[in-house]
């Protein structure tokens, strides 16, 4: 496995995570597609000169169908930044799908599944393995029942992985990387608090509740061999503090990394 960073098109960020001894920063693309495709060519010299791969780009949050079918303006964006992932020399773009809620559920696993289609074939085209994040932001193949019936079918699309959205929502993440490991391209490192049943805090993990030694077993057992990507998420560690969280984080999972 390999232990990364999100980070964005800062050459400082990259120097970090050089110094770091880090593997790879990841790219979430998100709402600011547009400046990451302005800034291709400044990310892939940082990416050069500091001998950082860029380890996935992703979109969070979009809507990509609507009643009436397919976002095709949405569609056209993610081709782009498809073709982007593939020039950066990255292999992995992760993506979701909204939930319409004047559609059935099957008709929105329908349409999510047009849409998946289309973006595994334009993905082999360029060769780029598509995935789907499990955070609920605007996305509904999460978890079960719908992994079994998009993933279920969809036999190329792939999962990010993020124990704590699961934790969050009340689920078993162990219990997912059990079933659904073998699919996992790209795992998230963050933590998660919950006091008197709700959510606290996103603290550096290895100070929060999730069995990281049990999640890395299962990893290990199912075979993953991907990246590891930190994610500083805490609005409580910031600044001084929070790369103090990011080193500790990274020997923490050092020590579980074979």
């Amino acid at each position: 496995m390999r232990l990364g960073i999100i980070g964005w098109i800062k050459e400082e960020e990259f120097k970090r995570a050089k110094e770091r001894g880090l593997e790879f920063i990841e790219i979430c693309v998100n709402e600011r597609h547009q400046a990451f495709l302005d800034g291709l060519e400044e990310l892939h010299t940082y990416s050069r000169k500091y001998e950082m791969p860029i380890g996935s780009v992703g979109r969070w949050g979009e809507d990509k169908i609507t009643a009436e079918g397919i976002k095709e303006e949405e569609l056209r964006i993610e081709y782009r930044l498809i073709e982007a992932t593939a020039k950066l020399g990255c292999t992995i773009y992760i993506t979701g799908c909204n939930y319409v809620e004047s559609l059935s559920y099957y008709e929105n696993c329908t349409l999510a599944i047009n849409y998946f289609e289309k973006l595994i074939a334009y993905g082999k085209s360029c060769g780029v393995k598509i995935a789907t994040y499990n955070c609920r932001w605007n996305n509904f193949v999460h978890s079960d029942p719908t992994w079994t019936v998009i993933h279920g079918y969809l036999k190329d699309l792939g999962i990010k992985y993020d124990t704590s959205h699961c934790i969050y929502d009340g689920g078993d993440y162990l219990a997912e990387a059990k079933k659904w490991g073998t699919r996992f391209v790209h795992v998230h490192i963050k933590g998660a608090l919950v006091i008197a049943g709700e959510r606290f805090d996103d603290p550096p993990a290895g100070m929060d509740q999730t069995d990281w030694g049990s999640f890395m077993a299962v990893l290990y057992a199912k075979g993953y061999d991907g990246n590891l990507s930190i994610e500083p998420h805490s609005s409580n560690w910031y600044g001084e503090l929070g790369q103090k969280g990011i080193d500790f984080t990274i020997k923490y999972m050092r020590n579980l990394m074979l």
